[in-house]
């Protein structure tokens, strides 16, 4: 039913890796030479997201998905704003009435109580891809909506008092590498402490959480290379097998991430969206190549760890250098 292409992005292009904020203004700044206004990105590959999402949320919903002081007030506004967006976005095959959100891809509409978080009622119907959820059972209005987008999203709380932040809810089934579970509850500047090189940012963070609260909204990404194909990296999985040490098998792991503030409930949304790349499909020309070798190589010894390239980013510099010298 979502017939176009995955958008291509190539973060990496200023052959510089950085941990920073890199804002632009949502539907404001161009984004490699064009405005986006979009929250929520649904293309033809959503039933492989659906898919991953289904079973992670099978194996351990609770790794994924928690709450930690969110309040009514911000959670009816984030829940509107979320079926809202979902249904635009969508180009017409989800719809959202104020209480009702329906999808005609995964053949299920749940009625939703968005002060008290709620799903009310859920219905199905035949759908081309409802045998994806049709073990899925959604506990509330949250789990229900972050069922029916590719992104993984959290909300960002802000004490009205004290001024302090902290993430009050996170559904991440996505995630790489990281504990949803090790972030519910912490501010801004715990959330990114244990990402390697964040410190900049992180003195940055009283600035940054009152930007997102009052400005924007904004979009940003992040990157890596990985071997792996897979969008659930939970560390409590086990290690995947049969990984390629060939970097030609290698992808590019960007994530597209928007951030929308809530100024009167106190709060914003984050929401991710994950995009694998096969490098030999990616790099198309011998600048992308090039680029993407000059990004690694200024990536310290504790970044290539935290992204998993210690090992191998001899062979990627090596493939990549070869690229770059005589064309894809």
């Amino acid at each position: 039913m979502f017939s176009a292409a995955p958008t291509v992005y190539h973060p990496y292009l200023n052959g510089v890796y950085t941990v920073s904020a890199g804002l632009y203004r949502l539907g404001v700044q161009p984004i490699e030479g064009r405005l986006e206004h979009h929250t929520f990105a649904f293309d033809r590959t959503y039933p492989h997201y659906m898919a991953a999402k289904a079973a992670a949320r099978t194996r351990a919903l609770h790794e994924s998905y928690t709450l930690a002081g969110l309040h009514p007030g911000l959670r009816e506004r984030a829940l509107d704003f979320i079926a809202h967006a979902a249904a635009h976005d969508s180009g017409g095959i989800l719809t959202w009435d104020g209480q009702t959100l329906g999808n005609d891809a995964l053949g299920w509409a749940g009625t939703l109580d968005l002060r008290r978080g709620a799903l009310e009622n859920l219905r199905r119907f035949p759908a081309p891809y409802a045998r994806l959820v049709s073990e899925v059972m959604p506990t509330d209005a949250l789990d229900f909506l972050a069922m029916n987008v590719q992104e993984d999203l959290s909300i960002l709380a802000v004490d009205a008092q004290t001024g302090t932040d902290f993430l009050a809810a996170i559904h991440v089934l996505l995630p790489e590498r990281w504990n949803p579970l090790d972030k519910i509850g912490r501010d801004f500047a715990a959330v990114h402490a244990p990402v390697a090189g964040s410190g900049p940012m992180i003195a940055t963070a009283p600035k940054l959480v009152k930007a997102a609260l009052e400005h924007g909204p904004f979009v940003r990404f992040v990157w890596g290379v990985t071997p792996s194909g897979k969008l659930d990296h939970h560390p409590n999985l086990p290690p995947e097998p049969g990984l390629s040490d060939d970097p030609a098998q290698f992808f590019l792991r960007a994530e597209r991430q928007t951030l929308h503030g809530f100024a009167a409930q106190h709060g914003a949304l984050f929401t991710i969206r994950t995009y694998l790349y096969p490098l030999c499909e990616l790099l198309d020309t011998p600048a992308r190549s090039a680029a993407l070798a000059a990004g690694l190589r200024t990536m310290t010894p504790a970044q290539l760890e935290y992204k998993g390239l210690s090992r191998s980013r001899a062979a990627l510099l090596d493939w990549l250098d070869r690229r770059a010298r005589v064309g894809a």
